[in-house]
């Protein structure tokens, strides 16, 4: 076998031990060639594009994780396991489920309630709490404020469903307290916390819950410029 899984064409040592993650693997191509420096491509396989460079000095790659825990479930787990990957940060877009939480801001996950059923496989006796590592989200938090940048700390929703029955869900959610939802950082920490390694969620918020805006597709790539600022700051 000339490659570690059947869903990353990479050889070993093609990795760097710092993987920011997007969902959509087009953005993956555009944050490598925007901000990368000797770009390398690892993966095509399913078009999930990776890539691996250096940022000002710093060896990084960047790999899309698809929609839902599912896809981003299988990369990740690769990545730590097969690849020797440390840490992974996701990098994506989320809906406001908090008033205070304004369209461009962006959210550190701290933790990440979910709807998912995807922490039985471990059989545990009891719930299992997502959260994300407390160097990276510190660090995280240091970088935002000496950047002025508007970020917000907090629990988030991972969600399985973007199109819910419940018609209730979403205020029930907001009653405790939840800043966002998006639909994979519950299982990027579940397998972080397996494997010993380190995970943090940053979004920026593409549209409210509460309000209604949204952003177009065009304000949605500009306005990633904060979120990849942090995300390139505290890679290691």
């Amino acid at each position: 076998m000339s490659t570690p899984t059947p869903h990353i064409g990479a050889k070993a040592g093609e990795i760097a031990k710092t993987v920011l993650m997007p969902g959509d693997p087009l953005r993956a191509k555009f944050i490598a060639e925007t901000f990368l420096e000797d770009v390398v491509q690892f993966n095509s396989v399913r078009n999930m594009f990776g890539y691996t460079g250096t940022y000002r000095g710093k060896r990084i790659s960047v790999m899309g994780g698809g929609m839902g825990m599912p896809s981003i479930g299988i990369y990740s787990y690769e990545l730590f396991n097969f690849y020797g990957v440390d840490n992974i940060i996701r990098i994506g877009t989320a809906g406001s489920m908090n008033e205070n939480v304004k369209v461009r801001d962006v959210v550190i996950a701290l933790g990440a309630s979910t709807n998912s059923n995807y922490a039985a496989q471990y059989c545990l006796p009891g719930t299992f709490a997502p959260i994300a590592s407390f160097d990276l989200a510190s660090a995280a938090a240091a970088v935002a404020k000496e950047k002025n940048i508007n970020a917000v700390v907090g629990n988030i929703l991972s969600s399985d469903t973007f199109y819910c029955a419940d018609q209730t869900a979403t205020e029930k959610w907001i009653s405790m307290g939840i800043l966002a939802v998006e639909m994979e950082a519950a299982a990027l920490y579940m397998n972080a916390a397996q494997a010993k390694k380190s995970a943090l969620c940053l979004l920026t918020i593409s549209d409210s819950l509460i309000t209604g805006e949204s952003l177009s597709a065009e304000e949605r790539q500009l306005s990633f410029t904060d979120m990849m600022e942090i995300a390139l700051e505290i890679a290691e």
